[in-house]
């Protein structure tokens, strides 16, 4: 199929200059993380997913984000357009802790739909252990907890003050080098000294807010089904509408643009500007309730 790269990246441009986003806080340092998820194949071969979550740690909040969210532009770069197609298997949103006060916002894209939404924080009622450790010259001190459903042992560092982590994990007196649980595993792999502009979610008017836990289910119910793995898109409409028993996929339905294109000895598909998975693998949810 021939390939149109300059397609893909006009679209993703045009769809850049629709979504205009203001700048909220500034950053008074950024930790990436090397994020990894054991899972398994539609078949059941086991797999680890891996990609990069960065957080910009402000005055007032954090923004987590996928590392192609944090690095993207109006001009798309290959490197950026891999790393989103690659991330869109592990399905990490981005996250503000602190906007509004007191609250988390998450914008998640659940194909073929964005999806905005905001709570109070939730506590996590960590459980600080006596036993410390060394963990890329940071001496830390491990602390663990279930949230929602999920248990995480982490380590974190009292060298760093900022209670802050990756994804929705914080509250710690010290920042997040590490956290694991059975599938998930956040590792602190660089901290970078810099101010950049911290920015709110942009103001999209195609972006679906829903209440998080209305969200929440929706997620796991798409996710979770049996079917996702070997078909990630089976549940998205056909040109009439519906998504059932022997799903069609039309580009007159849900779906408006659809390129095929290449990079290196891989194909990449994206449709209306996101990934477009033919394939995906188990679902591990980071939140199961």
């Amino acid at each position: 199929m021939k390939t149109n790269v300059l397609f893909i990246i006009a679209l993703m441009v045009t769809i850049s200059a629709q979504a205009q986003t203001e700048v909220i806080d500034t950053a008074q340092f950024v930790a990436v993380y090397d994020y990894e998820c054991s899972t398994q194949k539609a078949r059941g071969q086991p797999v680890t997913d891996k990609m990069q979550v960065v957080v910009q740690v402000g005055r007032l909040l954090t923004k987590s984000m996928p590392f192609s969210v944090y690095t993207k532009t109006d001009e798309p770069s290959e490197a950026n357009i891999v790393a989103a197609y690659d991330e869109a298997l592990l399905h990490m949103p981005t996250v503000w802790t602190g906007l509004p006060t007191g609250c988390t916002t998450v914008r998640e894209y659940i194909f073929p739909n964005e999806y905005d939404s905001t709570e109070e924080t939730p506590e996590i009622a960590w459980t600080l252990k006596e036993d410390t450790m060394t963990i890329g010259g940071f001496f830390c001190q491990h602390a663990a907890a279930t949230f929602r459903g999920v248990e995480w042992n982490v380590c974190f560092t009292e060298e760093i003050p900022s209670s802050a982590g990756p994804w929705r994990l914080c509250g710690l007196p010290g920042l997040i080098v590490e956290a694991r649980s059975e599938a998930h595993t956040f590792s602190l792999a660089e901290l970078r000294k810099e101010t950049s502009p911290i920015t709110a979610p942009d103001n999209n008017p195609n972006v679906q807010r829903v209440k998080y836990e209305k969200l929440m289910k929706y997620r796991n119910e798409i996710y979770g089904n049996s079917q996702y793995a070997q078909n990630p898109m089976y549940h998205v409409a056909d040109r009439s509408g519906n998504a059932e028993s022997g799903y069609t996929l039309s580009l007159g339905g849900s779906i408006n643009h659809m390129e095929v294109f290449d990079f290196g000895d891989k194909q990449y598909i994206y449709a209306d500007g996101h990934p477009f998975l033919t394939s995906a693998h188990v679902y591990q949810p980071l939140e199961k309730e």
